[in-house]
This record gives structure tokens, sequence and C-alpha cells, in this order.
């Protein structure tokens, strides 16, 4: 139903748009009594065979929601009843900012596809802290970033700041230094200011009695060298794990009249290079940290070639966007048929 019916009529409308009014008519259907019930029994998927434990956590079945989608956890709550394990909130910052001015959202249908160059646009960490506070056992990610007018000698300070509002109300930490929508954040995944950032998170974390999983999400784009040294970053450091990838800047093959837009690409464009990036860093550390797979899942078999690269956990965006939550249920379904 939602490919044939509710995605043509969605998309004959402004992304950004369709976005905000999705939220609202999922907040608004879920306070409808048992509205929450039918859901979950629409595409949940419950059995003992999908839980991961990963760094210390049990995840209820290995399909999250990627970091974007649910920027200032409005909607984690109702999320979860699709049927996902986990959701990533954020990117986050210490201060509210508006992201880049409109349009900044695309649709490359042809492609299967979107582009975005939203900004890290949300209402600050301490606005979403309200929210999380009415959690109702989700297992949540925090993912955090800094201010776009922060200068990158600062950063630190900012992920600190995050790092500290966000510690009793999320799960994990994911590092954001791979956005292409901050002037000069990638310039933060250099080997020498990436480790001393991850360094810092790391003596923050140390100063709680239980400390937090710390990963670190990546570009697509990032050389074979760069990844090495991202090996090294993560054995130097002792963060938790890596989240690869996020959205690429390369416009390789496209046929859609929005290619051109500057921003992130996802979607199914992304499917084989993610795959590649999460082979290359499972092989080459022979598997010394948990990896999550994010990246042009838009099928089942995009789920399991992701795990079989070496993919503990795998996340889902653009995929979810344009096959709806069946593709949830599918994969789960397959999952437990392995």
């Amino acid at each position: 139903m939602y490919k044939l019916i509710i995605r043509p009529i969605l998309f004959w409308f402004d992304p950004e748009d369709v976005h905000y009014f999705t939220f609202s008519l999922i907040r608004f259907l879920n306070k409808i009594p048992f509205v929450s019930n039918i859901v979950k029994k629409l595409y949940q998927v419950e059995d003992t065979s999908l839980e991961k434990e990963l760094f210390g956590l049990t995840f209820k079945n290995p399909i999250g929601l990627a970091a974007g989608f649910d920027k200032d956890a409005k909607l984690f709550n109702e999320l979860s009843n699709l049927g996902f394990g986990f959701i990533e909130i954020g990117t986050l910052t210490p201060k509210a900012q508006p992201g880049n001015p409109k349009k900044r959202l695309f649709r490359l249908k042809e492609d299967s596809a979107i582009i975005n160059r939203m900004g890290f646009n949300n209402g600050g960490v301490e606005d979403a802290v309200k929210r999380l506070k009415t959690n109702k056992h989700v297992l949540i990610g925090g993912n955090i970033g800094k201010n776009k007018l922060t200068p990158n000698e600062d950063a630190g300070d900012d992920y600190k700041i995050c790092f500290k509002a966000l510690f009793d109300y999320v799960d994990y930490f994911v590092v954001n230094v791979s956005s292409p929508n901050t002037p000069n954040l990638r310039d933060l995944q250099d080997k020498e200011p990436l480790t001393n950032l991850l360094k810092e998170l790391q003596i923050e974390n140390a100063g709680h009695k239980q400390r937090k999983p710390i990963l670190l999400k990546i570009a697509p784009d990032l050389t074979n060298e760069q990844l090495l040294d991202i090996i090294d970053i993560v054995a130097e450091t002792k963060i938790d794990g890596i989240i690869a990838t996020n959205t690429t800047i390369l416009r390789d093959g496209l046929t859609s009249e929005s290619k051109t837009e500057m921003g992130g690409l996802s979607g199914k464009p992304l499917t084989n290079r993610s795959t590649e990036v999460i082979r290359f860093l499972a092989e080459k550390s022979n598997k010394a940290f948990p990896i999550i797979g994010v990246g042009g899942i838009h099928t089942v078999e995009d789920a399991l070639e992701k795990l079989e690269a070496g993919a503990d956990l795998i996340q889902l965006y653009t995929g979810f966007i344009y096959e709806g939550p069946k593709l949830i249920k599918d994969i789960n379904k397959a999952l437990i048929k392995k």
C-alpha cells in the first residue's frame, strides 16, 4: 500500500514539507487509542534469534533508524513501533541552529536517492533532552556534532557539551565529523584532530561510573589510506565502533535532474561504496571492532550484503523513505529464516 498509494502522493510535494507533515500525522495517529498496537502488529517482528549483543547493549533486532530522520528526538517512541531495533537521534549541536537556507532537500526519484544540505538544523541538545525523558524503553543512539559558527579548534568543546547533556538519556554516542554540509567539518576526520577529539570524549566518558559506547561515523569518500588511519585511530582511542557510512559528495552515474545540487547524496547510488568500506574495515582490522552499516539499503538483499561484508548492525534512512516500513519487517523475517 505504501509504494502503490502513499508514496506517490507524498512525492508530489516538497520533501522537507512532507517530512514535517508526516511527523505530525504519525504523532496524531498514535494518540488515537489502539493505533500504536495495530502498527506494532503490522510491522514488528519478535524473535529471540534477532537479538544482538553489542558493546554491552542488547538490540532486539539489528535494524536501526539512521540519524537525520528524527533529529530532535520528537518521534522516537512512535517510530520504534514500526519495527526498528534502535533509533539514532540527531545530529544535535549545543545551540539551536536553523541549518542551511531552503530549498535544501531533493529527491532523485530516477536514482532512488536523496540529496540533502540541511546543515545540522536542530533545536539544540537541551531541547532534545526534554523529550528523551519520555523514552518508553527505546534503545537510543545520540549523534552529536558542532555548531556551524564554532571553529574547528574549539570543536571538542561542542562535542563535550552534547556528550554531557545526553549522557543519562542515550544508550550510545555517535561522533559525526563526516557530514558534508557544515563548512570544514570533514577536516576533523584527519588523523591528528580526530584522535584528539575522541581522546577528549573518552576522558569525559571515564569520569562516569559506567561509560557509554562511543562510535565514529565516517564518510564513504575516504581513501584506503584514510580508512587504515581510521583503524589505527579506533585502536589508539579505544572507541567502541564505526558507523559506515555517511552521505557522499560524489555524483557518479546519476540521471536525475537534481543531480547537480550541492549536499550529501544518499540512497541506492551509495549501496556498493558503503559495502566496500564495511568490507575493507572488517578485513583490514581483522574484525577488531563492531561496525554499523548504513548506505543504500533498499532491499533485503542489500541488508544481507552489508551484514555479510562485516556489519554487526544496519541502519535505514533513504531506503525507509522509498520502500516504507515493510522493508524493516521483510529484513527481520529474512534474518529469522537464515
